[in-house]
Parts: structure tokens; sequence; C-alpha cells
């Protein structure tokens, strides 16, 4: 008994000599891990969203109508426009779904220019911090890139003119200021919060999960946070 208790003393001692801190890996090791876990992030969320189906049967990312508009859909349906509601709604998300795999170049750019300032930071930080970077350094460039597209796909299928119907219709009944959003503005913003809700969530995952990164060095360094 005696000896087995030392052995497990030993094997303690053992598993502790061989854990790792994050202060045992170089600053380049640390920001390429970082920039490796950012590409599988953002990778895989323009995967899920940029397909038929991934904004529109995504409750947690799904645009809806904005607003007062937003609110007054439920009584829109009520006086036999819920069709119309939902053309609407599903020709957003549509636009969406076509634009956001433009996103991954800008994406994976804004991940390369990472610093390894920046990288100390994001280890610091909370468990979405990956992606806060992520957003604010490439927002601006990422919906430059998307109305375009968007625009594209929603004078396709003349969504801006069913927004203003609809909008009219809305504020007729009083549930909506006379003045509408701009319908691609407002799809665009809802796309990008679409895409970086995503990532936020892989990156969360992969600091609760290390052994799912796709790189040895990324699963090393998550592994210590």
């Amino acid at each position: 008994m005696k000896r087995f208790a030392l052995t497990l003393a030993a094997l303690a001692l053992s598993a502790n000599a061989f854990a790792l801190s994050l202060s045992d890996f170089s600053q380049q090791d640390s920001t390429s891990a970082m920039k490796d876990a950012l590409t599988q992030g953002a990778q895989i969320a323009v995967q899920q969203l940029g397909k038929p189906g991934g904004f529109t049967q995504n409750p947690e990312v799904r645009i809806e109508l904005p607003g007062k508009l937003g609110k007054a859909s439920a009584l829109l349906k009520q006086f036999g426009m819920g069709a119309q509601v939902e053309q609407l709604e599903t020709s957003m998300n549509q636009a969406a779904e076509a634009a956001v795999p433009k996103a991954q170049a800008l994406l994976i750019d804004a991940v390369k220019r990472m610093t390894v300032q920046d990288a100390k930071g994001i280890l610091a930080g909370g468990d979405n911090a990956a992606t806060q970077y992520l957003d604010h350094s490439s927002r601006d460039q990422l919906r430059a890139q998307l109305m375009p597209i968007i625009k594209q796909a929603t004078d396709k299928v003349g969504l801006a003119q069913q927004y203003n119907a609809l909008a009219s219709k809305a504020s007729a009944f009083g549930a909506m200021d006379a003045k509408s959003a701009n319908v691609e503005s407002y799809v665009t913003d809802q796309a990008l919060n679409g895409l970086f809700t995503v990532i936020a969530d892989q990156e969360r995952a992969l600091r609760e999960n290390p052994a799912a990164a796709a790189t040895s060095i990324a699963k090393k360094v998550f592994s210590t946070l």
C-alpha cells in the first residue's frame, strides 16, 4: 500500500513537471496559434453561413425585419400580409448567404496582419477576444466588399421595393416611423453581425476544447488558457 501511494505521488509530480503554461511558449508560437485558431474559426463560419439556409435556417443569426417594422410584422400577419413578410425576410437572408463567401479572403488577410502585441492582448482577454480583434480590424473593409454583392442580390429580387412597400403599410398602421432604413445597409450589417457571432461561437468552443484546434501549436497554446 505504501509503495502504491509513492507511485501515485511520483506520477503527480511527473504530471506537474510536464504541464505547460502560456509562459512556456515563445511570442511567435503564441501568435501563430492565435492566427491558426482565428483562421479556422473564420473558415468554418463562412462555410456554415455562405450556403443556402446558412442564415435562413439558423435562429441565432437569421435576419429579421428591423426595428419597429420587425415589431409590426406580427400585426401585418394578422392583416393577411404574412406571406409578404416571410418572403421579404427570406430574400434578406438569401442576400446575406450569397455575400458571405466573399468575406473569407479579407478575414484571412486581417488574421495575417495580427502582431505579437495583438496576440498577447487576445490571449489575456475574454472568451471572444480574438473575434473582437477580427471585428475591429476588418469590419469596414468587409462592409465595403459585401455591400455591392448584397445590393446586386436585393436588386435582382426587387427587395428594396418590397421592403419600402411593407414599410409604407406598417407606417399606415402607426407601427413604424415614416423614415425607413436603407435595406442594403441593414442586410449588410446584419450579415456581418451573424458572421462574427459564429466566429465567436467557434472561438469559445476552441477555448473549451483545445483538442478541436486544427494545428498542433494551437492545441498546445489553447490548452493553457
